[in-house]
């Protein structure tokens, strides 16, 4: 029996990130129909009919979602935030709420909720949408262990879901998953453009580069070595891929990832003063 058996999940926001948790937790056998969906958007209603959600209600009002739900995502933009909260806020009554919005902390949700303390953070990425997410979460001291396990049914529908014990540690899982995708797409961007330069067409530098990523990251997930193992084992003495590493070396890549990570890291910690 799962702890989502019979839940009633309410979306406030049905964009990209809310059709991926959705996704998710239909394919792990959460019934469509207790799914429902705030959306203002026609057009958003639209993309669940295409997307063979139709059995998912993408019609109701925020206020009406809210007061039949046992779980209230919040899938908004963080500056619309206020103003959306502001319509329901009013009928909550001991729902667990999840906001998967950037940049604000469960203090500032509380604020806009005003004074609601039943409140988890999440910080999923996009992998999500193909249950292959990762995703952090955090609680405050209100939330009891029943409600974390809840928390966690719905994110680990998409993928891993990982708490951290302090908020401010979420700065650093939007720099290692939440914003981390785009990087991993920039990487293969590139390995597809340098293998282009080097003579291959494209189609086969794109199926050649992707293979390899993905194997990659399955035989580091199925090893019991190290990424840093694993790299030497690959690694023969003055053979090509050590010429390939000590490229890399010599140009500080390691450096320069460390760099973006952390201004990723720093703009999640300014969006997060700008709400406050």
């Amino acid at each position: 029996m799962s702890v989502l058996d019979n839940k009633k999940i309410s979306f406030i926001g049905g964009g990209n990130m809310a059709q991926a948790l959705i996704s998710g937790l239909i394919a792990c056998g959460v019934k469509p129909e207790l799914i429902t969906v705030s959306a203002p958007s026609a057009e958003t209603r639209e993309q669940y009919a295409d997307q063979k959600m139709n059995t998912v209600d993408a019609s109701v009002n925020p206020k009406a979602a809210v007061i039949d739900a046992d779980v209230i995502v919040l899938a908004v933009k963080p500056q619309v935030m206020k103003k959306v909260v502001s319509e329901f806020a009013d009928a909550l009554d001991n729902q667990l709420v999840i906001s998967v919005a950037a940049g604000l902390s469960t203090d500032i949700l509380s604020t806009m909720l005003g004074g609601y303390r039943n409140i988890v953070r999440a910080m999923p990425n996009t992998p999500s949408k193909i249950q292959m997410g990762a995703t952090g979460l955090y609680a405050t001291d209100d939330i009891n262990e029943a409600q974390k396990q809840l928390a966690t049914a719905v994110m680990e529908a998409s993928g891993l879901a990982m708490w951290v014990n302090d908020e401010e540690h979420m700065h650093a899982v939007t720099a290692v998953s939440g914003s981390a995708p785009a990087y991993v797409f920039y990487f293969i961007e590139s390995m597809i453009d340098g293998a282009v330069a080097l003579g291959l067409d494209k189609e086969q530098a794109s199926a050649l580069a992707m293979q390899t990523v993905l194997g990659a990251a399955q035989m580091t997930i199925d090893s019991d070595d190290s990424p840093a193992e694993l790299r030497r084992k690959v690694m023969s003495p003055n053979g090509t891929t050590q010429a390939a590493i000590e490229s890399m070396q010599s140009n500080e890549i390691g450096r320069l990832i460390a760099e973006a990570m952390q201004a990723c890291y720093d703009r999640s910690q300014a969006l997060s003063k700008e709400n406050e």
